[in-house]
């Protein structure tokens, strides 16, 4: 997989990417970090950042930013929406088809939309 998306695959990326890909989730850098070093490996944190970049650039996976100091990998990239849980720090997958977009506002000419991302942020009473 990494070759393919012209990453070069060293023994870090593999096993972050062994991480990352065992399912369909989302994971902060820092569970990522500690996943990945459960195993005896000593795999820098800046290593996991610099990696998540990387197969962020390449595809690989998505930032899922819910908000300006907490990210998420998601290994998902299917079309899909997010509940994002303030209270637990949880962040759910919605179907792409769960979230109807009615009106979205009037765009110049010389503009055209790529893509719509919604993130519902929500918090247990």
């Amino acid at each position: 997989m990494l070759r393919d998306s012209g990453i070069t695959p060293t023994h870090q990326r593999i096993k972050i990417g062994e991480v990352l890909f065992s399912c369909k989730q989302h994971l902060s850098a820092e569970q990522v970090l500690v996943a990945v070093n459960q195993e005896d490996e000593e795999v820098s944190k800046a290593t996991v950042y610099n990696t998540l970049g990387v197969f962020a650039q390449h595809g690989l996976i998505s930032e899922v930013i819910v908000d300006p100091s907490k990210v998420f990998y998601d290994s998902n990239l299917s079309k899909h929406h997010h509940l994002y849980y303030s209270d637990t720090g949880e962040l759910e997958d919605l179907t792409d088809e769960s979230v109807e977009i009615s009106k979205l506002p009037e765009l110049p000419n010389d503009l055209q939309i790529e893509d719509v991302d919604v993130i519902i942020r929500v918090h247990r009473n």
